[in-house]
């Protein structure tokens, strides 16, 4: 999550001596231009095609690298980044050190990030100086007719990687990987978007009844993993503290997902945001610590609740019997999740208030496994039981039609 940040002094922010020998009726390019320390920079929104944007209406804030922050990068960064063939990723480094609006340095100590026009943001920091990513703020406030600049020592540099490139590099979603590929989502995940994804990691998949991944990624399953991964995909992107704020979100598989915080946790669902904000160039990353089910899906391997419930309980017994009391806690409580998320007339209101109820008892016991995969076994044996019960009441009805009928 984002840090929290302390307000500067105004000594310690503002240095801005020269600023008004710069601005006048000047527009951002023409300002940087006669400052005479931009020469890279402009040279490179020539090449990139965007002095004309940055000469427009605006008003823009623009973190201007100076020629040294430029010269810092590796030997023939800047050589390369100006070819032709790499006008794409120029123009994203670029308007990466842009936002919208005229955000002057009163404004930014108040910020801890801010989107720029390259769709991804950039961190604000105010604790020791004033850091924007890895770029200290060396003077403030040059205005200009069309917005103000901030100088930077560093050029600083976007996500260049895509949202399944990310996902790779990251070494913790195997799982997801090999499901997205079964899925033939890898290339829709590549594609422009923007798209934002709740990325289970591995460890998240294991939680799953024994024999669940492997029976998704069966060719007869495609459907049925399809529905489940794009249930973990929304269309845009959409930072933590904005989903937060919408309480929910459409994904591209059609449902909607809950985002709340419950007992200052971040939750989708009943998943717990493990990591956020992971920027990539075609959307954001939240990292998960259980797999979503949607609503309209049934677990693979069972086909009714009651199926499920003995296969968490095979599961879980050996473990817990075994002292992994946490791994056991969480079977059962994706199994209690999975329930959740069936279609309506598949639980009884009481079935589903107990599974609640069990859920509650397991966040309430957070730091004592045993407890908590008591709390839900209880719940899933109830469950069972209740069920069991219909099944038997509604044989005894059907047979006392068949003998009626006779």
């Amino acid at each position: 999550m984002r840090r929290t940040l302390n307000l500067l002094t105004t000594a310690a922010l503002i240095h801005c001596t020269t600023a008004s020998a710069f601005a006048g009726g000047n527009d951002i390019v023409d300002t940087a231009h006669k400052a005479g320390q931009f020469k890279t920079l402009i040279a490179a929104l020539q090449k990139a095609d965007l002095v004309d944007a940055l000469r427009g209406d605006g008003p823009f804030t623009v973190f201007a690298p100076t020629d040294e922050a430029f010269a810092k990068l590796p030997k023939g960064t800047v050589e390369t980044l100006l070819k032709p063939e790499n006008k794409g990723r120029l123009q994203a480094i670029l308007t990466y050190h842009v936002v919208s609006g005229k955000v002057l340095a009163k404004d930014v100590v108040k910020l801890s990030m801010a989107d720029t026009l390259n769709g991804q943001r950039i961190d604000i920091d105010t604790s020791h100086g004033v850091k924007v990513d890895n770029a200290t703020v060396v003077k403030t406030d040059i205005e200009c007719s069309n917005g103000v600049i901030h100088v930077i020592d560093n050029v600083i540099l976007p996500s260049d990687k895509n949202i399944i490139e990310t996902a790779v590099a990251a070494g913790s979603f195997k799982t997801l990987a090999a499901a997205l590929t079964a899925a033939d989502l890898v290339d829709t995940l590549q594609g422009e978007g923007p798209f934002t994804v709740f990325a289970p990691t591995d460890a998240a998949f294991a939680k799953l009844p024994k024999g669940t991944v492997e029976s998704l990624l069966k060719p007869e399953n495609k459907d049925k993993l399809t529905a489940i991964l794009t249930y973990h995909v929304v269309a845009g992107r959409v930072y933590s503290d904005q989903a937060v704020k919408a309480g929910k979100a459409k994904t591209l598989q059609g449902e909607s997902i809950r985002i709340a915080v419950k007992g200052g946790k971040a939750m989708i669902n009943e998943a717990g945001l493990a990591k956020t904000d992971i920027d990539a160039t075609n959307g954001v990353i939240h990292v998960i610590d259980s797999v979503l089910m949607p609503p309209t899906s049934t677990m693979v391997g069972a086909a009714n609740p009651m199926e499920l419930i003995e296969l968490a309980i095979d599961r879980g017994v050996p473990l817990f019997n075994d002292g992994h009391q946490a791994a056991c806690a969480s079977v059962y409580e994706v199994t209690a999740q999975s329930l959740l998320t069936l279609a309506d007339d598949s639980l009884s209101k009481h079935q589903r208030t107990r599974l609640q109820r069990g859920l509650r008892e397991f966040r309430n016991n957070d730091g004592h496994a045993a407890n908590q995969a008591w709390a839900l076994r209880y719940a899933l044996d109830e469950v069972y039981q209740s069920m069991s019960r219909m099944a038997r009441s509604n044989e005894s009805n059907r047979m006392r039609l068949v003998m009626n009928d006779r």
